[in-house]
């Protein structure tokens, strides 16, 4: 029992240590791939497809400020004021669920760059967990700029397409940071399913998205001056 106690110790320091040390990195260092990019390729390859992949870091300053606004309307419109965790949009998600309505996400853009760099998509309880866990880490050690770095350059834009770059090129064809205004929005409406919805090819509900999300974003880009928020 004294045995498995002491293992059990070890276990939880080995994991807070590296836990905050790889957070600690990860505050310069690009993410140069993600457990999603991995599970997708296993995936592509379980299918008998050839596994796609595209991906290239590029800094914030290297992406179109339009973009940054846009998935901030789109996701996350109190990103700039809280700390990881939008309370009011759990409530009304929870609302919601408890009034058998169709469930939305409450997750903020924080919550969403922990899982991606850090977790798995699958959602369950253990996850959340972590998700929680990893959002106030990224939170205390992170700025703003730096989660929404990461979080462009992670975030899932298509098929096999991931990050500010990659969908620029493969969609748009042209870089991350000559993305207009309209093709920003395009993307941000893409994002809940971005293997649904094909922000190359936008549908009419996409179009309706997009101008709903550019409306919005007058809103965030004085959000974005009132807190100084750098590009």
């Amino acid at each position: 029992m004294k045995t498995f106690k002491k293992i059990l110790l070890w276990a939880v320091i080995l994991f807070f240590g590296t836990s905050i040390l790889i957070t600690v990195v990860y505050r310069w260092m690009p993410v140069y791939i993600s457990p999603l990019m991995v599970i997708r390729c296993a995936q592509q390859s379980h299918r008998g497809e050839a596994t796609r992949m595209y991906h290239r870091w590029v800094p914030l300053d290297s992406i179109s400020p339009h973009l940054s606004t846009a998935v901030m309307a789109s996701e996350d419109q109190r990103f700039l004021e809280h700390h990881g965790f939008d309370t009011e949009a759990i409530r009304q998600a929870a609302r919601e669920y408890m009034d058998g309505k169709r469930r939305r996400g409450g997750s903020t853009i924080s919550q969403q760059t922990a899982k991606n760099v850090f977790l798995w998509p699958n959602s369950t309880w253990i996850r959340k967990g972590f998700e929680t866990y990893f959002t106030f880490l990224i939170e205390l050690l992170w700025s703003k700029e730096r989660i929404m770095e990461v979080y462009l350059n992670t975030i899932e834009m298509g098929d096999g397409i991931y990050g500010a770059e990659a969908v620029a090129e493969h969609h748009f064809h042209t870089t991350a940071y000559k993305l207009s205004r309209s093709q920003c929005a395009l993307i941000a409406a893409s994002l809940p399913n971005p293997l649904k919805y094909n922000s190359a090819e936008p549908s009419s509900y996409l179009q309706k998205r997009k101008s709903k999300i550019l409306r919005q974003m007058k809103y965030i880009e004085t959000q974005k001056k009132k807190y100084a928020f750098n590009e």
